[in-house]
This record gives C-alpha cells, sequence and structure tokens, in this order.
C-alpha cells in the first residue's frame, strides 16, 4: 500500500526487451535504501526490486503492465517517481494507493497560472463512474485531487513543491500518464446492483 507522496525521482539508465517482458534499472537516491524483493511504486505501478547496484535498480515489467500502464514507453534519461511502501505505523498523508493502474490518460491542456499549474487530463470513459468532483486520483504515482471532471477529462492543479520534486514538470501536451482511480469507489461500485451507481450519478 502506497500514499501518493512522491519519496524521490529516479532516472532510467538501461531498458532492455527480455521476450515479452521489459527490464528497467533506475538511478536513484532511494536505490542504496532498498532491500531485494521490496515493493517500490514507480509512476504509480507497484514493481519488485530484484537487483540492486550502488545507487541504482533494477526491476521487470510483465507484458499486462506493459499494455496497461506507461512503462512501455521508458526510455533511458526519463525520470521516474518513486515511493517506498506505506509503514504500518506511518501517516496516510495521501490517499490509499495500491500500485494497480487502472488506465493511462493524456495530457490534453497545461497552463501556467505564474505560481502553479492546471493540468487538464483525457482518461478512458469506462472509468468515468470511478471519479469525481474533489475526489482523490493517483496520478504516476502521485495523490491529487481532481475538479472540473467531466466524462472523459478531468483537471488537477499542481503547487510549486510538486512541480518541483515529481516528473509532472516534464509532461508536455501528449505526455501518457499512469492512472490508478480511488480504491474506495471500486468496492462501492462493485457492491452496488448493476445501473444503480449510474442512475443516481446522473441525477
Amino acid at each position: 500500500m502506497f500514499t501518493g507522496i512522491i519519496e524521490s525521482l529516479g532516472i532510467i539508465t538501461k531498458a532492455e526487451r527480455h521476450g515479452t517482458n521489459k527490464t528497467f534499472w533506475i538511478n536513484s537516491p532511494l536505490s542504496n535504501e532498498l532491500k531485494v524483493d521490496q515493493s517500490l511504486s514507480h509512476n504509480g505501478v507497484c514493481l519488485t526490486v530484484e537487483e540492486i547496484r550502488d545507487d541504482s535498480h533494477r526491476v521487470t515489467a510483465v507484458q499486462e503492465t506493459l499494455d496497461k500502464t506507461n512503462l512501455g514507453l521508458w526510455k533511458p534519461g526519463d525520470f521516474i517517481n518513486l515511493e517506498r511502501c506505506l509503514p504500518i505505523n506511518g501517516r496516510l498523508d495521501g490517499h490509499m494507493v495500491q500500485g494497480h493502474v487502472d488506465a493511462s490518460g493524456e495530457l490534453i491542456r497545461k497552463t501556467d497560472l505564474d505560481g502553479s499549474w492546471e493540468l487538464t487530463f483525457s482518461y478512458p470513459p469506462e472509468f468515468s463512474h470511478l471519479i469525481i468532483e474533489k475526489g482523490s486520483i493517483s496520478l504516476n504515482g502521485i495523490s491529487l485531487t481532481v475538479f472540473n471532471v467531466t466524462s472523459n477529462n478531468f483537471t488537477v492543479a499542481i503547487i510549486p513543491y510538486t512541480y518541483e520534486h515529481t516528473n509532472i514538470k516534464n509532461l508536455e501536451p501528449g505526455s501518457r500518464v499512469n492512472l490508478e482511480f480511488d480504491l474506495i469507489g471500486k468496492y462501492v461500485s462493485k457492491l452496488m446492483p448493476p445501473g444503480i451507481m449510474f442512475s443516481a450519478l446522473g441525477r
């Protein structure tokens, strides 16, 4: 379990195909503090640390992960948001994030507000029942609050600290991002009788 509060940026130093899998080496300030078999959020994707060398660690993404996230686009030189899992006595500063990405979205507009930024993203409309006005979303592993929600778009506001300490600053229109919708919303949706949630949201 993660919280969506990014600890560090990492940089991809190597990306290699091995059959249907893709292996990445990532250099970061966190790498030498990790342990093999540890779970780590990479742009919101929970991956297992397989090897550690000095200030770098290695992870592997299977085809399912490559298909549903932006990991297939990663290349050497790309910056990645990193977060270690939440300790049992830790504070939930963001929201409950599993590291299980639901879909990818695309940045369609980035507005500089002279001190903060607003970014608008498109997302697959089949997930519209899982996103609500002023609700939480994990975007590249960052816990953010959404507004101006439509059936296929939403907007987030970015403060200077988040902009400088995550890879948000590297996004430009057309960039693909990993999206994980709110866990509680998923369970509520699962428990509701078919059609009830959609009719309620339409009122």
